[in-house]
């Protein structure tokens, strides 16, 4: 019996992570939202950027009350928290590199879903996942979190030209899925973010969720060490200001470890999921 090679075995590995039981390799064929050469099939195709980005996005939307309760009051993200990260991760890549079909269809599922996310907090304010405003500042922070992880681990000398056509290419998902107006260019992306500030609370919902991220330990455990990287890299990325509501830190002697350590980790997955 053929022992897999070490490239083969990390790779298969990671994309556990991403890959439901029984579920096959996605074909994409056929004309898609986005042409070779677009600057968001570079981003969403790194994947350890892409985890630590989303990583940070998710501490960044749960500080949003509303946004927080969709997830809260209808998913048990909670308990499965490896779940929600592949069915997000499988959105993402369909969306980015499927064709018009795969893609719509996945926008429209993400829709459907939306309809029957409603509800109120327990003070009585109502929230609405279809609500443009709510759809929004998801938009954004996975934009801004995606984007910002990409440059740091990956391309540290990004033109301001990749960044806005980036803006401006992801919102054109968002926008099927709801959102209004989004920000088409870096500078407007942050004015934008910045406008949501005076919405956001860190309460005990907001410290339960951060808890769940915290401690989610992937199902392999051989995983776990990786996992844990990219949690504290993420929390590495976060603006100040958000890593202060959440009451986290990394510690100023320890950034340069952590970040040679995810460049390191970046360099190591790339090189794995290159191969045969």
């Amino acid at each position: 019996m053929k022992l897999p090679s070490i490239r083969g075995a990390i790779a298969e590995e990671v994309r556990s992570l991403f890959r439901e039981e029984g579920q096959g390799v996605s074909v994409y064929e056929g004309e898609g939202l986005f042409p070779p050469g677009a600057v968001i099939r570079d981003v969403h195709g790194d994947v350890t950027t892409m985890m630590i980005g989303g990583i940070a996005a998710l501490f960044l939307q749960m500080l949003h009350p509303l946004a927080l309760a969709g997830v809260w009051d209808h998913s048990d993200f909670r308990r499965d928290m490896q779940g929600r990260l592949r069915r997000t991760a499988r959105f993402i890549a369909t969306t980015t590199y499927g064709n018009h079909a795969q893609a719509g269809a996945a926008i429209d599922k993400v829709r459907s879903i939306h309809d029957r996310v409603s509800g109120a907090l327990p003070d009585g304010t109502p929230y609405d996942a279809n609500d443009p405003h709510l759809l929004g500042w998801v938009h954004i922070t996975e934009a801004v979190s995606f984007l910002d992880a990409y440059i740091r681990y990956r391309e540290p000398m990004m033109s301001r030209a990749r960044q806005d056509a980036y803006f401006a290419e992801i919102a054109v998902i968002n926008e099927r899925l709801g959102a209004a107006r989004l920000p088409t260019d870096r500078r407007a992306a942050m004015e934008y973010m910045n406008g949501y500030r005076a919405e956001l609370v860190c309460d005990e919902r907001t410290k339960a969720a951060a808890r769940a991220l915290l401690h989610y330990r992937p199902e392999r455990a051989s995983m776990a060490p990786m996992q844990s990287l990219s949690v504290q890299a993420g929390i590495d990325l976060l603006p100040d200001w958000a890593r202060r509501m959440h009451g986290l830190s990394v510690p100023s002697l320890a950034r340069p470890l952590l970040r040679t350590g995810a460049l390191g980790l970046t360099h190591t997955l790339r090189w794995a999921l290159a191969g045969p």
